[in-house]
């Protein structure tokens, strides 16, 4: 094989090791969990993935995690390969961490670790960055470890006055908290600014639609099928940090333009999210709890489906999602299945209430789909109607642009003072134009 140049840095050849603990009660097969963890670590740019494996222990060993035998067993093999990272599928203590890097000589990442890294390659907008920065320290303070202990480093003096001088550790620790703080000071200054955006969103008289599904389910293709945007969707975990909106008419029955809906795209959820992320991107998925109706997007060709929408279900209700909220399931991926399989899933679709078989890859069902998104709508909203006059002045076209836009015009009269506009329209869409 050619070695690389000097401008062609050598990828990062990485292990990936799920343990698998016998006591531990779990709602994945080890093997799928592997598989996950596999495409986790593809997500990091510059990695090659050069072997992985299930370790199966009775117990952790407080020490190294694994015992003496599996250690040089896995040893071997990292030894074999040329391995520089070893990326464990699950939480590793500070000083397991240490011990196992020195004994197998290679840097190692646990899930939080894995996470983080690739949050923080993902993240885009001011309020994604500072997310993952507070993140990562938070997950940084836990793994301060006291490297020694009959003769510790201090700082502050001798200790003859004031008592004992500060150890390292503590000075990590509260530097660590102080900058902490001033993430936090940042991260309001921009949550208020976001508050802002969403009440001025609220003033625009049109429902919001929110994708949410596990990571990789294919919330940003089909996000991109039903808006013409451009937001990166491949085939990787995470493609999608931070949350991004857009305006999308939906096709009305007659084959023009219908109702008017903000469509938004939100972080891909995924099984034993870090404690440190949950809390972190919570202000992320903040854009569901405004829903009017959620689209839950399901990879239906993956094999532990139903387990990856229940692992969504408990984020959704950890989150404050009220249970009467609207929602659709939309089962994606069709074209991954066989044709047999494919049209036993459109005939549950269309008995079945709530639930829409679609391929966002190829389009198919997405004409259905759209359809029940307007019908859902019209059920959840179940707004009733009223007529309204309204005279304008004729210099104000920003306000009669806005009842054209939201379509709420009838017809429209000039007078001597103005335009009168004959109106058929909601609370909701009146409250909005009051709020102008």
């Amino acid at each position: 094989m050619a070695e690389p140049t000097a401008t062609e840095a050598r990828p990062t050849r990485a292990y990936v090791i799920h343990p698998d603990l016998a006591s531990r009660t779990q709602r994945r097969e080890p093997e799928h969990a592997l598989a996950e963890a596999v495409a986790l670590a593809h997500a990091l740019p510059g990695i090659e993935i050069v072997g992985d494996e299930v370790a199966r222990l009775r117990k952790p060993d407080p020490g190294r995690l694994f015992g003496k035998g599996k250690m040089a067993e896995i040893g071997h093999r990292l030894d074999d390969a040329e391995v520089d990272l070893v990326l464990v599928d699950g939480p590793v203590s500070p000083v397991q961490q240490r011990n196992l890097e020195k004994d197998w000589r290679v840097k190692l990442l646990d899930r939080t670790g894995l996470i983080l890294e690739i949050f923080a390659d993902r993240a885009r907008t001011r309020e994604g960055v500072l997310q993952v920065e507070l993140a990562a320290l938070s997950y940084q303070r836990t793994r301060l470890v006291r490297a020694w202990t009959h003769l510790e480093r201090q700082r502050g003096g001798l200790g003859f006055v004031g008592g004992p001088g500060e150890t390292q550790i503590e000075a990590d620790r509260r530097a660590i908290d102080e900058q902490m703080t001033r993430l936090r000071r940042q991260l309001e200054r921009v949550v208020k600014t976001r508050t802002l955006h969403r009440a001025a969103r609220a003033k625009v008289p049109y429902p919001i639609v929110a994708l949410v599904g596990y990571t990789n389910a294919g919330k940003s293709t089909l996000f991109n099928r039903l808006t013409g945007a451009d937001v990166l969707a491949r085939d990787m975990l995470f493609a999608t940090l931070d949350p991004t909106m857009r305006g999308v008419h939906l096709p009305s029955a007659g084959g023009g333009q219908g109702r008017k809906i903000i469509l938004s795209d939100t972080v891909g959820f995924i099984s034993d999210l870090p404690t440190e992320l949950v809390a972190a991107f919570r202000a992320t998925l903040e854009e569901v709890l405004e829903a009017d109706l959620i689209l839950h997007v399901r990879d239906i060709s993956h094999p532990e489906t139903e387990e990856q929408a229940a692992d969504v279900a408990e984020i959704l209700d950890s989150l404050g999602v009220d249970d009467d909220v609207a929602a659709i399931e939309v089962w994606n991926k069709i074209d991954a299945l066989s044709a047999d399989t494919r049209a036993a899933l459109r005939r549950t679709d269309a008995r079945t209430q709530g639930i829409q078989a679609v391929s966002a890859l190829t389009g198919e069902g997405l004409d259905d789909l759209i359809a029940a998104i307007d019908a859902r709508l019209s059920d959840a909203l179940d707004e009733p109607k009223t007529t309204g006059t309204v005279t304008l002045p004729f210099s104000d076209g920003r306000r009669r642009a806005w009842l054209h836009e939201a379509g709420v015009v009838e017809r429209e009269e000039s007078g001597e003072n103005g335009l009168t506009l004959h109106l058929l329209w909601t609370e909701r869409q009146r409250a909005g134009f009051e709020a102008l």
